[in-house]
């Protein structure tokens, strides 16, 4: 009787022991499967927006100041000195338009209003046009004297149009006062480059060639008045350049006139 009931205890406790071990490897097969507690997957979730976000921020930084760098510098630094190089280099075909001497009558033209000399006259918005090529309009005060002060103090004068010119540093001056009843039709530095070159005949082919491009439908007469200035004006702010209305080196170089 006791060896049946040792046999009893002994299967029972087996049946136990086997029921514990199927249980231990049911619920190590269902961990297995099991995804990862909640805090760290909040906890990934929280770092890869992180990450991502400061990755973002700083490509748009990069973006935002590569940007900005650029707009600076093509504005402040190189702008001019880009727009005055592809002026020369593209826009006007040296190859395509040459200089040439004109016929021209040598009178006034009676539809263009004499300018009066004006001792205090300035050249409006000179103070605004930056660099060397511009200091001589911004520095630019009409002279009066008479003839024999001229003939004495400068070596070119040449007269145009009803006018008498000096000749000084690359550029043309009204000569106010060297003859009475002088016609002007423009009161400012021409640049010609050299006392040799006639202003105008530099006005002149200046014209032609605002006429190749479309700026210019006047005549070409080789005089610097309102209609001329307006297409120079129109020229510049096409390309870039100061809004001289005038015929500067820059415009010349531009027009591969220089």
């Amino acid at each position: 009787m006791k060896t049946i009931l040792v046999l009893t205890s002994c299967l029972a406790l087996a049946s136990l022991t086997l029921a514990n071990d199927q249980d231990n490897n049911k619920k190590k097969k269902q961990s297995q499967g099991t995804p990862q507690p909640q805090h760290q997957v909040q906890h990934q979730k929280a770092v890869t927006p992180k990450g991502t976000q400061r990755l973002g921020t700083n490509a748009a930084n990069q973006h935002h100041v590569s940007g900005s760098n650029k707009t600076t510098f093509n504005k402040t630094v190189n702008r001019p000195t880009l727009n005055k190089t592809r002026i020369n280099n593209t826009t006007f075909n040296k190859t395509t338009f040459k200089g040439k001497h004109f016929n021209l009558s040598g009178n006034p033209n009676p539809s263009i209003q004499n300018v009066k000399f004006n001792a205090n006259y300035h050249i409006a918005g000179s103070q605004n046009w930056h660099g060397q090529n511009y200091v001589v309009f911004r520095n630019y005060h009409p002279q009066w004297h008479d003839r024999g002060w001229w003939i004495g103090h400068h070596n070119h004068i040449v007269f145009v149009f009803g006018g008498w010119y000096f000749w000084d540093g690359g550029y043309y001056y009204p000569a106010w006062g060297y003859a009475p009843n002088a016609y002007y039709a423009y009161d400012g530095p021409i640049y010609t480059g050299s006392p040799e070159s006639d202003p105008g005949q530099v006005v002149a082919n200046v014209q032609s060639a605002l006429q190749e491009q479309g700026f210019y439908q006047g005549e070409v007469d080789g005089i610097l008045g309102p209609q001329t200035r307006g297409a120079l004006a129109d020229y510049q702010q096409a390309h870039g350049l100061e809004l001289t209305g005038a015929v500067d080196e820059p415009t010349l170089e531009s027009l591969g006139l220089a």
